[in-house]
């Protein structure tokens, strides 16, 4: 049975809308000094000021960024699949549920960062 052949399910389970997330567009790349990768970790923080503008900083550097809505929205979704959990009997009677998927965010902006990246300089005193 091929993947085509099954139904699809997409579901939203929560009580009002599903969360809202937003993308985040670099200009360039971002590398970690330990050469350990980014996945998992923090890459800096974000902030807003009172005009509404993103601001992110990423260790010594700063860049200002904007807020722009998608042309087309994207939907985050969680698979579940129709084979339950730990249960071998029914695999031999050839029962399945149907893959399913839920919704647990849609995506309907992007913070746009199209500047380099400005370096933070605190005042250094001139006699050392």
């Amino acid at each position: 049975v091929s993947d085509c052949d099954r139904p699809v399910l997409v579901l939203c389970d929560s009580p009002g809308s599903p969360a809202e997330w937003m993308l985040m567009e670099l200009q360039g790349e971002v590398v970690s000094r330990q050469n350990i990768g980014l996945a998992g970790g923090q890459m800096g923080d974000l902030h807003y000021t009172k005009e509404g503008i993103p601001v992110l900083l990423i260790g010594h550097h700063i860049l200002y960024g904007k807020v722009v809505k998608l042309e087309k929205p994207f939907a985050v979704l969680v698979k579940h699949s129709g084979l339950p959990e730990g249960t071998e009997d029914d695999m031999e009677t050839g029962e399945e549920k149907p893959t399913s998927y839920q919704v647990s965010a849609l995506i309907k902006r992007k913070i746009i960062f199209k500047t380099r990246p400005k370096p933070i300089i605190t005042n250094v005193p001139k006699k050392v």
